[in-house]
């Protein structure tokens, strides 16, 4: 029997009425995301790949597309 998963939102997304995220789960040494609106197109990627991403998140490097 499989474990659910189970997946964590970030504060920021809003509301429940209005809630816009991404979310993230570990499972199995992996990292799955998600959007909350589409909940059956999940990514996988590794804690490596998803450090890297927050880091360049951190730094600005994607302000140019908000």
């Amino acid at each position: 029997m499989t474990s659910p998963i189970t997946w964590q939102k970030s504060s920021f997304s809003g509301s429940d009425g209005e809630i816009q995220c991404v979310e993230l789960a570990h499972v199995d040494g992996r990292i799955l995301l998600r959007e909350s609106d589409a909940p059956d197109a999940i990514v996988t990627t590794d804690r490596a790949k998803l450090r890297a991403f927050i880091a360049g998140v951190k730094a600005g490097e994607f302000d140019h597309l908000i």
